[in-house]
């Protein structure tokens, strides 16, 4: 007798899928019962970002009945995240059965969303998910989930007022809102910037780009480029060039050797997850530092995108030491002496850590913590660029680097890839996203309920709803005999 192993959704489409999600949500009592006493003009948290990692966020928060929410994005409708600007990747890296912002909800993951528009057959026929269909998956999980993301809004600088937090915005109907606490869902620089090297300072820009620019690849057809790096982002710009006819394509490497293993990716699991915030600081710097060092190497299926043609090369042990202008032309300089002539230079160089980049927390930014204030790394393990990274406390909120000058600092939860030196992978990448956003949400909610642990008690006090209303039972006296004498 052979099993059925269809999905009772397979190949039924998003209506069937989406019913069967909201009785699922419905079976659980969701969204999860509002608690949190209101105050007139105040929102208990403001959630900067309508990306996964905001998204996920406001549904854990959701889920534990704190309902007086702002989601702001500043991308329009359809662009938060990298996934339809900067990603330039043909398709994710994260294995496809990994659940993701699912937030243990099986009829939400991108898996059920796949086989009731696709089938089982495809499905078990794909290989990693597309990048533009995680985004399209993405933009149902906002409409199905009724997500209130406002677009076109930014948070131009945050700063205290009493117990709560003024965020100044452009873009919205007012200047100006109040908030208990502030949560930065933003993503990979969401507490740095693009990093760009000093050796294209005073080199023209039409000359060169970074790899999270909006780059006009057409532009670059008959160009000789330059790309500097070979991480995800350097090989899928280099992929992006070749495939719009550009002359020649050449990788700039100052590693002798490619990377290509993936230290991460060989210690994953719930274990890892749930356990490396507790560890001391010495096991934190050594798991990141060693990550780091030995870099992530770019995926296999992006590295073959760029091998394919002809006109492409990777070049180790080439550490650029200069960009010159000249005669329309970039001279790029190695640290070996050498020289090469390009047409364009692409920075595939990644992103900084560095809370002072921040513009949102204006001169407050330098009162951030960070590990390099804190912890001194044997000689052996050195990195600069993890010592920018926030130090946080376990709850992923900012501790301030002198006691008692940006005490509001714990009232903003960094939620984004800059958490991951101090939490670990919980609020960036696609695994550990749902993990994170629990954990976040448990420690929000302990805050708001501390703060108004008064007005709770009273609550009690005054709750006064009978369970019982006296016709459950019939009182009756109990006929004793008559005590004859004391017992010594």
């Amino acid at each position: 007798m052979t099993q059925d192993t269809a999905s009772p959704i397979d190949g039924q489409g998003l209506p069937a899928l989406e019913a069967r999600l909201r009785e699922n949500l419905k079976f659980l009592c969701w969204p999860g019962k509002d608690w949190v006493p209101p105050r007139a003009g105040v929102r208990d948290v403001v959630i900067i970002g309508g990306g996964m990692c905001g998204m996920v966020a406001w549904l854990a928060l959701k889920t534990g009945g704190i309902h007086n929410m702002r989601v702001l994005d500043r991308s329009p409708e359809g662009l938060e995240g990298p996934w339809l600007t900067y990603a330039r990747m043909e398709t994710l890296r994260s294995p496809k059965e990994l659940t993701g912002p699912a937030y243990g909800h099986g009829m939400l993951s991108f898996q059920a969303w796949y086989r009731a528009q696709f089938r089982t057959e495809q499905w078990d026929a794909l290989d990693k998910i597309p990048r533009r269909m995680w985004m399209d998956y993405l933009q149902w999980y906002r409409k199905v989930l009724e997500i209130p993301t406002e677009n076109g809004v930014s948070v131009d600088r945050v700063e205290p007022e009493g117990d709560l937090l003024r965020l100044h915005l452009s873009g919205a109907a007012e200047t100006s809102i109040l908030t208990r606490k502030l949560v930065f869902a933003t993503g990979r620089d969401g507490t740095g910037q693009p990093n760009i090297p000093g050796f294209v300072k005073g080199l023209n820009r039409r000359f060169w780009a970074h790899s999270a620019d909006d780059i006009d690849f057409g532009a670059l057809k008959g160009k000789r480029v330059a790309v500097v790096g070979v991480g995800a982002s350097a090989v899928d710009n280099a992929a992006e060039a070749l495939e719009h006819g550009a002359a020649e394509v050449r990788h700039l490497i100052r590693r002798k050797e490619m990377p290509t293993i993936n230290k991460m990716m060989g210690i994953g699991s719930f274990g890892f997850t749930a356990g490396y915030a507790s560890l001391p600081d010495e096991w934190r710097w050594r798991f990141m530092q060693y990550s780091f060092a030995t870099q992530t190497p770019p995926p296999h299926g992006s590295t073959n995108r760029v091998s394919r043609h002809p006109n492409a090369y990777f070049h180790f042990d080439k550490g650029v030491e200069t960009t010159v202008e000249r005669d329309d032309a970039v001279t790029v300089g190695f640290a070996d002496g050498t020289f090469y002539e390009a047409d364009f230079v692409i920075l595939g160089t990644g992103f900084t850590i560095d809370p002072l980049s921040r513009t949102e927390f204006g001169e407050a930014a330098g009162d951030i913590l960070l590990w390099e204030d804190v912890y001194t790394p044997p000689a052996d393990e050195p990195s600069r660029d993890l010592g920018r990274f926030p130090y946080l406390n376990d709850d992923f909120t900012f501790r301030e680097k002198v006691p008692g000058r940006a005490p509001w600092l714990s009232n903003v939860y960094c939620f984004n890839y800059g958490s991951s030196a101090s939490l670990g992978k919980v609020s960036g990448d696609i695994p550990g996203i749902s993990e994170g956003a629990g954990w976040m949400a448990r420690a929000v909610a302990a805050k708001l309920y501390a703060e108004d642990v008064a007005e709770h008690w009273q609550a009690m006090l005054d709750y006064e709803k009978p369970e019982l209303d006296g016709s459950e039972w019939i009182p009756s006296e109990l006929e004793c005999a008559e005590q004859k004498g004391k017992v010594a």
